[in-house]
């Protein structure tokens, strides 16, 4: 059994351990998937968000990183920040920091016990990571994961268009961990 399924719907009305938030790096809430999360979790989050030491100014999760906060009125008992790459023509590392997303998350979601995760298409909004890619880099690094560590059960990839969901589907045939 696969313990990777690609769905299309709203990542914040998901039945899972932790949702992953596409945040920025002030944590305070945004646009987009992290917009969304911000209002279906209440005040509470948005509270614990501000807690989160800054490690230099404005900065509380920096590019590449994860942050763990509660869910609050979320159905996820946890959400897990991370902040993707802005697109700017690959050449400023944006693929590696994208896959750090990714690990980064997973390891914090094994290091707190948690065995349900739901990812969205980390940076493919307003961030403008070309969707294929991303995908390719989502898949890759969950599935390389998991191959590894078996303290996840299910990991979700959600999509917000059905273009998002079939470039997962695509990347789930074709994903390798060689050379990751």
């Amino acid at each position: 059994m696969t313990r990777i399924e690609i769905v299309e719907g709203d990542i914040t009305a998901l039945v899972v351990d932790a949702i992953v938030n596409a945040a920025n790096e002030q944590m305070l809430g945004g646009g987009g998937v992290d917009g969304a999360i911000h209002r279906a979790a209440g005040p509470g989050l948005i509270t614990e968000c501000r807690t989160v030491p800054e490690i230099r100014p404005g900065v509380r999760c920096p590019t590449g990183e994860a942050r763990l906060t509660g869910g609050y009125d979320l159905p996820a008992r946890f959400v897990i920040h991370t902040v993707g790459p802005i697109w700017r023509g690959g050449d400023q590392g944006e693929p590696d920091l994208l896959a750090s997303c990714y690990r980064a998350s997973l390891r914090l979601a094994a290091k707190h016990g948690i065995q349900s995760i739901a990812f969205p298409a980390i940076s493919c909004g307003v961030y403008g990571f070309p969707v294929e890619q991303a995908c390719d880099i989502a898949v890759r690094e969950v599935g390389c994961f998991l191959r590894d560590h078996r303290t996840l059960n299910r990991v979700l990839l959600v999509a917000f268009s059905p273009h998002v969901a079939e470039c997962f589907r695509v990347s789930d045939q074709t994903w390798s961990c060689e050379g990751a």
